[in-house]
């Protein structure tokens, strides 16, 4: 096993063995009668730097167009969250789910738009062979994992949707807007695993 992912399999065993409240969650301006389960992807690089694969979906897409985005997707009938952030991994990137080492699942997180998210951590092998599929990514990219859980990094913007104000949180990395969903589950997370605590991997 690599150092990496015993190392991040402790820190998350370690990180849900207490309760932490006021996690981030879009559930109450949620308008749909039923939500959506849903899976995605934390892949986490398996090197000195650890880092995150990160999608950024078409503008011609339904579901949040244009948004950077976790691989993953609806949960099939007959699927469990990580079985299918694993389909999905495979079928947005190509990126074989053997080569995938799941750690486990960590905080749902529920959408304005419906769905109920199960983020699934993962640590995959360095420089894997991605391919993109055209029609659900426009881009791929991989960001440090360090940086996305220091809170330094990201600003705090507020917004008026469905009658009430909306706080999001927001990062721009490299040309890339990372916020909404994907930003609250990297926060979410970040009260799981600190930014310090990937440090002593190295």
């Amino acid at each position: 096993m690599s150092a990496l992912y015993d190392h991040l399999s402790q820190l998350l065993e370690r990180g849900h063995s207490r309760e932490i409240p006021d996690l981030l969650s879009d559930e109450r301006f949620a308008v749909a009668e039923r939500t959506t389960e849903a899976a995605v992807l934390i892949a986490v690089t398996d090197k000195a730097e650890p880092g995150v694969i990160l999608t950024q979906r078409p503008q011609g897409m339904r579901d949040h167009p244009g948004q950077v985005a976790f691989p993953g997707g609806k949960i099939d009938p007959g699927e469990d969250a990580v079985t299918a952030a694993l389909r999905e991994a495979e079928e947005e990137l190509a990126m074989d789910r053997s080569a995938v080492r799941v750690i486990g699942t960590t905080d749902r997180y529920q959408t304005g738009t419906g769905f109920d998210v199960t983020p699934v951590l993962g640590v995959v092998p360095p420089d894997l062979d991605l391919t993109p599929h055209p029609l659900e990514v426009e881009a791929w990219f991989e960001a440090p994992l360090q940086y996305l859980l220091e809170r330094e990094h990201w600003e705090t913007h507020e917004v008026f949707w469905r009658g009430a104000m909306r706080s999001y949180l927001e990062l721009n990395y490299n040309g890339f807007r990372i916020w909404g969903v994907t930003a609250a589950i990297i926060a979410n997370l970040a009260r799981r695993i600190t930014p310090e605590e990937i440090a002593h991997v190295r």
